[in-house]
């Protein structure tokens, strides 16, 4: 592969893929090729974190669609060195909470793709 691994290829043929809070499940390597390539927008993603060991791997991201910025995490288990299960779970940046400024400090923004 010359070092570089193109995204379809880390999963199993037999590979899921869930969005808990559409309800939506994607099976198959294909299948989820197919459905990520028919976003019509222009997609970017960060890693900040990404924690794991074994079969199990979770990541935290900012997707940019549109350059707008979506917060993710994604939950993947393999099997060997492909993904058989994965979770994304997605939201969109908020304004903090008044009630809460007391005990917080503002984080730093992601970096901008």
């Amino acid at each position: 592969m010359g070092g570089r691994c193109e995204e379809p290829e880390i999963y199993d043929d037999g590979a899921v893929l869930f969005y808990p809070q559409s309800g939506e499940c994607i099976s198959g390597r294909a299948g989820i090729q197919a459905a990520r390539m028919a976003q019509p927008n222009r997609k970017r993603f960060s890693v900040r974190r990404m924690l794991g060991r074994g079969g199990l791997w979770i990541s935290e991201l900012v997707l940019r669609y549109d350059g707008r910025p979506v917060h993710a995490v994604s939950i993947m288990e393999f099997d060997g060195d492909k993904v058989v299960r994965e979770t994304q779970y997605l939201a969109d940046p908020f304004e903090p909470s008044p009630s809460r400024a007391q005990w917080t400090d503002r984080i730093a923004s992601p970096p901008r793709l």
